[in-house]
């Protein structure tokens, strides 16, 4: 089969349920991401990430740049020899984390230049080298560098965003060629609507025009800006308007999300994939994602539960300890216990997005969202 080739297997209201061949195997959405920043998702083996049901494993373009450098992922074998997992792979272009350190950047016509986190040395990035980075380092998917906004923000500082988002987009594509490896496109906007539809047309507009020249097309669409700061009802605002209006024919990818109920509300709304630090980083806090809401193992009326985590739960977590022993470890700051539940929180999303894709096949999404919504996990979410 074709790689980047993308299926449409079913459809039930807006939501959708997609089929997408990469070098690596082909994943089916709706699908969450677990985040594997610099090349390990924190706590969790790849053969543990296999049986959770993984399909597309995040890493990250700015940390994996700095340490332990492209070119050294590269002589590896790529990043999936690397870090030995040999499902699908996507990078970020790490331009997030670029611009949270506002105070560290300098930007200008070409690029910009940041001081790295770890060594403090400076860095030169255009999007013509974010593009040679993220060939070297060789996931399935590239995103392309963007401009992501803080909210709230002037609306002035947003429309220029979007505009040198949209630059850098058409660069990105000029300039990426690696044949087993696909570009998304990003949209930005902050939460002006109009904002967002005008960074669409500009996607659009640069695909068309990379097309008729003989050019790529992207492979998918990025979100973002979205999850900086604002509520979820002020996301929701415009996120199911900006998704549909984006190509039908490809990925819709809302970047750094991972609330549950915000991942249902969002596939209603049109999105297919999504990714988000929280039910790891939630884990080492020592919290569990569960079907009655969020449980935090340091309670003390854990201390004597011997049931299982969530007995509605098949993970390995679930299967074989108790929520007694869970807290135990927490209170403990025994590093078995943050795996543990890193394993159950992964799963939980994910069997979640699996659910969701059988119902979206059975023609019945809007009956699973409504009986999530009323659900105990949905109130706490």
């Amino acid at each position: 089969m074709t790689c980047f080739h993308c299926t449409c297997d079913a459809t039930s209201g807006n939501a959708r349920a997609l089929s997408y061949q990469t070098a690596h195997g082909c994943f089916r959405t709706p699908m969450f991401m677990p985040v594997g920043t610099s090349a390990t998702v924190k706590g969790v083996t790849t053969d543990q990430l296999h049986a959770i049901g993984s399909q597309v494993v995040l890493s990250n373009t700015y940390h994996l740049s700095l340490r332990p450098g492209a070119d050294l992922v590269a002589e590896a074998g790529g990043i999936h020899a690397f870090m030995n997992y040999d499902g699908p792979m996507l990078t970020d272009s790490g331009g997030f984390q670029v611009f949270s350190l506002a105070d560290t950047v300098k930007l200008d016509s070409e690029g910009l230049t940041f001081r790295s986190i770890y060594d403090g040395s400076y860095v030169r990035w255009t999007p013509e080298e974010n593009m040679r980075i993220q060939e070297l380092i060789g996931a399935d998917i590239a995103m392309q560098l963007d401009q992501c906004t803080p909210y709230p923000a002037e609306r002035s500082f947003v429309a220029a965003a979007v505009d040198l988002s949209a630059a850098w987009a058409r660069r990105c594509l000029a300039a990426h060629a690696r044949p087993d490896q696909t570009l998304f496109g990003i949209v930005q906007g902050g939460m002006e609507l109009d904002l967002r539809l005008h960074s669409v047309d500009m996607l659009r507009r640069i695909e068309e025009e990379s097309v008729a020249a003989g050019g790529r097309r992207f492979g998918g669409f990025g979100i973002g800006g979205y999850s900086v700061g604002e509520s979820h009802d002020v996301m929701f605002e415009t996120l199911g308007t900006v998704a549909r209006a984006l190509p039908e024919d490809r990925p819709r990818y809302l970047m750094g999300v991972g609330n549950p109920t915000t991942l249902v509300r969002a596939v209603r709304e049109g999105v297919d994939m999504f990714d988000c630090v929280l039910p790891t980083r939630t884990a080492r806090m020592g919290t569990a994602f569960s079907s009655t809401g969020r449980m935090n193992l340091r309670n003390a009326k854990y201390a004597r539960d011997f049931t299982p985590l969530d007995p509605a739960c098949c993970c390995s977590t679930c299967r074989n300890y108790t929520r007694a022993y869970l807290r135990h470890l927490v209170k403990q700051n025994e590093m078995l216990g943050a795996m543990l539940l890193s394993v159950h929180n992964l799963h939980f999303l994910i069997d979640l997005m699996a659910r969701a894709r059988e119902a979206v096949l059975a023609g019945a999404y809007e009956e699973f969202y409504r009986d999530w919504m009323a659900s105990p996990a949905a109130k706490d979410y």
